[in-house]
């Protein structure tokens, strides 16, 4: 069984930067992927960035510029560093793993098997 912990939210101010982090513990596989979600109030559960072991990286078109993901694989974590925030942006954010994701799927919810609890990221005019 695999856990995550998201940790990094909070209250900001449009423009501020941000920068969450999700640590995985238990039993992980050495090859998984990790990538954020967010779940705005009244919408769908979006993807927003997600990572592979190797390091690449993939993300959502409208997160290009302003979010950035990456990951320690000695300490099974990942980040997502959010610069230039908007009130759209506030969400709650989850991350998720995948111990295989298949080309061309990172952005899918079905490719991710264990999810956190989400963190709460509310941005201010």
């Amino acid at each position: 069984q695999v856990q995550l912990a998201e940790s990094g939210g909070g209250l900001v101010q449009a423009g501020d930067s941000l920068r969450l982090s999700c640590a995985a513990s238990g039993r992980t596989f050495r090859t998984y992927a990790m990538g954020w979600f967010r779940q705005a109030p009244g919408k769908e559960r979006e993807f927003v960035a997600g990572i592979r072991w190797s390091g690449s990286t993939t993300y959502a078109d409208s997160m290009k510029g302003r979010f950035s993901i990456s990951r320690d694989n000695t300490k099974d974590t990942i980040y997502l560093q959010m610069n230039s925030l908007k009130t759209d942006d506030t969400a709650v954010y989850y991350c998720a793993l995948g111990e295989t994701v298949p080309l061309g799927t990172m952005s899918r919810e079905a490719s991710y098997r264990y999810w956190g609890q989400g963190t709460q990221v509310t941005v201010s005019s």
